[in-house]
């Protein structure tokens, strides 16, 4: 499977989380009353954000605290990547994985370093039906974490991954996914977690420092879904 990504850990990450496709998970519960039992409430949940309002509700160093600082956005510099031991992926197919991000049209992102180390964060926000929404996230993280091992080829560099499901915080939203990878290659290791949340219509995917996204994820959501 050939891709268009950044060669960096968190730009691979992103885009093999970038296949649209339909999820083999649990169908999201699309009752008009689902979590609260009032219409209008409801209603705002389905309602789509446009990439500009989606923008607005990503944390900032401000939501973050003391030491981050947020990289700035560059335009990609993008290399052919290849997928190699994981036929889960594979199957997606060339022609899929190559039309383009987690292809919703409304999206923002954010990446911040933390404490002048490598260490970073990065946060996606996604609006969409919350069908939509579902099946693109769930079939990718079904075959990432069905794959316990597997090689990505980046710009000629070899990269070797590991893959972990971990437990999902079941008491955020409507939808949870999370999962531990590990990116090897020239002697040195970099982890990275991964945990995805669909509330509605908007999607939060957090990825970065185990540390930090557990200290970050609820604040992240919370500011996700923020009235008004």
């Amino acid at each position: 499977m050939r891709v268009r990504v950044t060669t960096t850990a968190l730009g691979i990450t992103a885009a093999l989380l970038a296949v649209p496709a339909c999820s083999t998970g649990t169908k999201p519960d699309t009752a008009p009353s689902a979590r609260t039992g009032k219409p209008a409430a409801a209603a705002q949940r389905a309602a789509m954000l446009s990439s500009a309002a989606l923008e607005t509700r990503l944390l900032d160093e401000s939501d973050l605290g003391s030491g981050y600082l947020r990289k700035p956005s560059r335009p990609a510099q993008h290399d052919d990547v290849t997928v190699i031991g994981c036929p889960a992926l594979s199957e997606l197919g060339g022609g899929a994985a190559t039309g383009g991000a987690l292809t919703f049209p409304r999206k923002a992102k954010a990446s911040f370093t933390y404490a002048s180390s490598s260490s970073e964060i990065s946060e996606e926000l996604y609006s969409d039906s919350a069908n939509k929404l579902s099946d693109g996230i769930g079939r990718i993280f079904d075959a990432m974490t069905g794959c316990p091992t597997y090689q990505v080829v980046a710009g000629g560099t070899a990269i070797d991954m590991a893959s972990q499901k971990l437990p999902a915080p079941h008491q955020l939203g409507d939808e949870q996914w999370s999962q531990l990878l590990t990116f090897s290659a020239g002697g040195r290791s970099t982890v990275v977690k991964q945990t995805a949340i669909r509330d509605g219509s908007l999607l939060l995917i957090v990825s970065g420092s185990p540390a930090l996204v557990d200290r970050h994820l609820e604040r992240a959501l919370a500011k996700a879904e923020r009235v008004g």
